[in-house]
Parts: C-alpha cells; sequence; structure tokens
C-alpha cells in the first residue's frame, strides 16, 4: 500500500468554519447517493460508523476496497461502533498530476468497482466535480452535513435517530505526513483529527509509532487497523505495468480493466482525456496545498 491509500493532504488555511455544505455551481442535479446506506443500527447501543476514503483512485485497485473490509472487520471486534456505510470520494481535476485520469473516468470506474464488487459501498462524486480543491477537512465537512443535518443521522429500532460519527479511511502514509513539520496545517490537522479522526491501515516499513509521538493530542480519535494479510499493490504500480502492457488481473477488478481498455486510459504517462472531451489536453501539473492517493 502507497500514497495511493492516503486522502489529499489538507490545505495549509484552516478549515473553512462557514463550509458550503449544499453542492455549489460546479454540479448539476447532484443527489447525494444514500441507496447503500444502512436505514436502521443493529445495535442501538453502539456509535454508528460512517467511512470515507479520499483519493484520486487513478485506478481503483482491490486494495482499496479490501481496505474498507479491513475497517469493517476492526470496527466490529475492536470497538464499540457499527458500520452503516462507506464512500469513495474522488479528487477533483483541479488536482493536477502525472496520471491523474479525468474525474469523469474516475467517477466512472469507483463506480463500477462499488457496485459490481460490494455490497455497501457507494460512491460520492462530489468532490469530483468540484472546479476548484476541495480539502480534505471540507469533504468530510461535507460528509457530516448530508448525514447528520440533511439526513438527521440513522435510525434505530426503538424510534429515535442517532447522530453518525463520520471518520476518515487511509493508508498508513497519512500519519507520516501529518507528524511532518509543515505539509499539514494546525488546524487542519484538528479539523480532521479533532472533530473527525481516522482509520488508518498499517502498511509495512511504516513506522506508525514514530509518526503518532508527535500526534498525541488527537491519539484518542486515530485507530490503527492492523494488515494481516500484506498486500502493496498501488495505482503507481498498476498504471506502470498498463504502460509496459503488462497484465493486472486480480490487482484491478475485471470490469475496471475493461472499462480501462475500453477508453484506453492510461497509455502514457499523461493524464487521460475525459469521456466527453477526448484530446483535449489536461496534463497534469502540481497544486500547492493537496493530498491525495496516486
Amino acid at each position: 500500500m502507497d500514497a495511493n491509500h492516503q486522502p489529499r493532504q489538507a490545505s495549509q488555511t484552516p478549515a473553512s468554519k462557514n463550509v458550503p455544505h449544499a453542492p455549489g455551481g460546479d454540479l448539476v442535479n447532484y443527489t447525494f447517493p444514500r441507496a447503500r446506506l444502512k436505514q436502521f443500527m443493529d445495535d442501538a447501543s453502539k456509535t454508528p460508523l460512517l467511512l470515507v476514503s479520499c483519493g484520486s483512485f487513478s485506478p481503483i485497485t482491490y486494495l482499496h476496497l479490501r481496505m474498507f473490509e479491513m475497517a469493517a472487520d476492526y470496527a466490529k471486534y475492536n470497538s464499540e461502533f457499527e458500520v452503516i456505510g462507506g464512500y469513495l470520494s474522488p479528487v477533483s481535476d483541479s488536482y493536477r498530476k502525472a496520471g491523474l485520469a479525468s474525474a469523469d473516468h474516475r467517477i466512472a470506474m469507483t463506480k463500477i468497482a462499488a457496485e459490481q464488487c460490494s455490497k455497501w459501498l457507494d460512491v460520492d462524486p462530489w468532490e469530483a466535480s468540484q472546479k476548484e480543491y476541495q480539502p480534505t477537512a471540507i469533504v468530510l465537512d461535507h460528509f457530516e452535513h448530508e448525514i447528520n443535518v440533511v439526513q438527521q443521522g440513522i435510525a434505530t429500532r426503538n424510534g429515535k435517530r442517532k447522530s453518525v460519527r463520520i471518520v476518515l479511511l487511509a493508508g498508513a502514509d497519512l500519519i507520516q505526513t501529518m507528524s511532518t513539520p509543515g505539509v499539514w496545517s494546525q488546524d487542519d490537522l484538528d479539523h480532521i483529527l479533532g472533530k473527525y479522526g481516522v482509520f488508518i491501515v498499517e502498511r509495512t516499513g511504516t513506522d506508525i509509532d514514530d509518526a503518532m509521538a508527535t500526534l498525541t493530542p488527537w491519539r484518542h480519535n486515530i485507530w490503527v487497523i492492523p494488515q494481516l494479510i500484506q498486500n502493496d499493490v498501488s495505482s503507481t504500480k498498476i498504471r506502470l505495468f498498463l504502460r509496459r502492457e503488462m497484465s493486472v488481473r486480480y490487482l484491478v477488478p475485471a470490469p475496471v480493466i475493461h472499462y480501462i481498455e475500453e477508453h484506453k486510459l492510461y497509455e502514457d504517462d499523461g493524464a487521460s482525456s475525459s469521456i466527453h472531451e477526448k484530446g483535449k489536453d489536461t496534463q497534469a501539473k502540481p497544486v500547492d496545498g493537496s493530498s491525495t492517493s496516486n
């Protein structure tokens, strides 16, 4: 697992106190996807939990999906949480980098993977459809608004409703970046780790204990999930395999492979053209304050 499984670094400015919760003019006819959310809690004594993974997903791999399953198992057997849903939130095209396929392609691939490989995961296109880069803190605020304000949490069998805990799901590289001076602002760390929290999936070679030493104020909101079966597949490696015309079968869902082949994605190092604008130059370039996966 690599940086492909961590969200975009938060911006170097504090998270906004006045987040535009409702989608702005960048989306047309946007509706928050709720079809796969649990309608009722199984155990009203537990805390409902929503897992959110932000990233490039260029392309999505089986490990991206597997992380949700590991997190769900951890929550079930090692916490008082009850998972009520999980979302993939692809970054927008404003996060420009080599190898980043257009947002419409990445939304399509993540939807294919979620619909055909999972019974409970879903894809929210809100972030990917924005014209401007959205910091991780703002994306989490968006989910908080949709789940706990618009939907008013989740119902229990006794007729009451409970507020849902929104938590970021990411790879171990996230903790390393958060513990590195100057990468994240203090306000963003407090907003993400203090208000929401994060489920971190371990990675071989990553010293989580060392990284956690500088994140002591938020330790109670960081849950580390052991990766019992090691898997270091990454989208970066998948793109390299594809450029070399090597097989990625059993590393990427078959329907996603078919989509990549159909649209001739990842045949070079640049970002691929959009579905509707073939040939449009969308060459990637760095954007300050980004924190997405590869």
